[in-house]
């Protein structure tokens, strides 16, 4: 077994909604400490207590994504909102995750924030057999076209706050937007970017395990993680990783 210690590791990317325990543990200054560079997919949507129930409340995210910003960088950070939801509800009729979208745009700016991720909900069979047992809930995709002036909204919006746009597994869509966007596809694992912000040696090979026909941009890297043996228990109803059931 290879150790991964920080001559032979480039760079550690972590990946979460929740960066609370990993700052209140210090881990971060830890890494650092070590020698390992760090790079961040902070992924910070509205307030959704049905979609997302088990998220810290916006406000302590958004301290979070300051901290981050101020201890280690904002370069080295993406914002993702993702993925952007409609639904419809018994009660309230069609709705979608986009409310809080342009505050957290200004504070992301603020903190100096420079890149957006975003996509459109992918429906699993996985998602709806969660959905079914919820009465009433159905999620929406939308026709291609309303995606299109959503996401041109979007790269407007952020745009006068001075942050890129990227698109994540969208392939389609990327492929109708005017010649006059600036949005591009994201890399969430961005070797060349890790280069450029840390230096140093990296393949810039596409990863062949992840969605390169639907628009992946992600570099090979070596995940550590596992669905299984690290459950996520934020339960996210639209989920498309977590084997774990919402309840």
């Amino acid at each position: 077994i290879t150790p991964a210690t920080p001559d032979r590791v480039h760079t550690i990317v972590f990946w979460s909604k929740n960066f609370g325990p990993f700052i209140e543990g210090g881990f971060g200054e830890k890494l650092i400490k070590m020698g390992f560079n760090l790079f961040f997919n902070f992924t910070i949507n509205s307030d959704s207590p049905v979609l997302e129930p088990n998220v810290p409340p916006l406000k302590k995210r958004l301290k979070q994504l300051d901290f981050l910003c101020n201890n280690f960088g904002p370069e080295g950070i993406n914002w993702r909102f993702d993925p952007i939801c409609f639904f419809k509800t018994k009660k309230e009729g069609v709705k979608d995750n986009l409310r809080d979208l342009p505050m957290i745009a200004k504070k992301a700016s603020k903190s100096g924030i420079k890149r957006c991720i975003t996509s459109f909900m992918d429906d699993y069979p996985k998602i709806r057999r969660r959905v079914a047992s919820i009465p009433g809930f159905s999620f929406i995709d939308p026709p291609l076209e309303k995606k299109k002036g959503i996401i041109l909204e979007l790269e407007k919006e952020l745009a006068a706050k001075k942050i890129n746009l990227y698109t994540c597994c969208e392939k389609e869509l990327m492929n109708i937007l005017p010649a006059n966007s600036n949005i591009k596809q994201s890399s969430c694992i961005p070797n060349d970017l890790l280069v450029k912000i840390y230096g140093g040696n990296l393949s810039f090979r596409k990863d062949s395990g992840q969605r390169i026909k639907q628009g992946c941009g992600c570099m090979v890297s070596n995940d550590i993680g596992s669905y299984n043996l690290h459950p996520c228990y934020h339960n996210c109803l639209f989920c498309y990783a977590n084997p774990c059931p919402v309840s």
